[in-house]
């Protein structure tokens, strides 16, 4: 039996790559955790790359938009964890009531040049790296092993 569900908010500068893949990823695991993914200033839109590479592991984050942090001021989560350095500075934007901060950083593939493969590969290497993060994240969670930077 699991704990009470953990809320969690995954916060990135843009809200269109990283975050959204980390809140597609812990909201695939059917766990007793509610995930939502922020920017401190979102794009316009969740980057088609990103809805491609997740898609090719089972993940839909098709109908995923961009938000703004804003709008998670009002609300008390178990963790806030920043995904990119940019967002991480800006961290005390989020005035919102949070048990841990966490940080774990990936490098940003939005902005990333090469050939349409390089880049696809880029955001796969991301993509990967995100996965293996984020799941010893979510077995922490449940086995009370944190092993994490706080």
């Amino acid at each position: 039996m699991h704990e009470a569900m953990k809320k969690i908010l995954i916060l990135c500068t843009g809200n269109s790559c990283r975050s959204q893949m980390a809140e597609g990823f812990l909201n695939s695991l059917h766990l007793d955790l509610e995930v939502c993914s922020a920017g401190t200033e979102p794009a316009l839109s969740v980057h088609p790359e990103a809805v491609a590479v997740m898609a090719e592991k089972g993940i839909d984050i098709s109908r995923n938009h961009t938000k703004d942090v804003a709008l998670f001021r009002d609300k008390t989560f178990d963790y806030v964890i920043t995904v990119c350095a940019a967002a991480r500075e800006k961290c005390p934007v989020f005035t919102g009531a949070l048990r841990h901060g966490l940080h774990m950083g990936f490098d940003d593939q939005a902005g990333f040049m090469g050939s349409t493969a390089e880049i696809r590969e880029e955001f796969r290497r991301v993509r990967d790296e995100i996965m293996k993060a984020f799941y010893a994240f979510q077995k922490s969670l449940f086995t009370g092993k944190a092993g994490l930077n706080e």
